[in-house]
């Protein structure tokens, strides 16, 4: 697998990280167990998808989606220690 590739599919686990991380943000104030539960349902599936797709490409890009994700979550981690309390 070439380079280029595996880059597409660590930007690809970047921006689905990013918006899990989103998500998850958002489901902090929202009102009542059954739409957090829906939500983490939400979050929980799109990442199951988006790892799975990328395993359909092999080892490679499933590392590569894993590594993009993390980022996204290293990033979110800043940002929220960054917030005031």
């Amino acid at each position: 697998m070439n380079a280029p590739i595996l880059l597409l599919y660590g930007v690809l686990g970047l921006v689905g990280g990013a918006i899990y991380f989103a998500v998850l943000r958002f489901s902090l104030g929202l009102p009542g167990w059954r739409l957090v539960a829906a939500a983490a349902a939400a979050r929980l599936a799109t990442a199951g998808l988006l790892f799975w797709l990328a395993a359909q490409g092999g080892a490679g890009p499933l590392l590569a989606a894993l590594a993009g994700f993390l980022a996204a979550r290293a990033i979110a981690l800043r940002w929220v220690r960054s917030l005031p309390p």
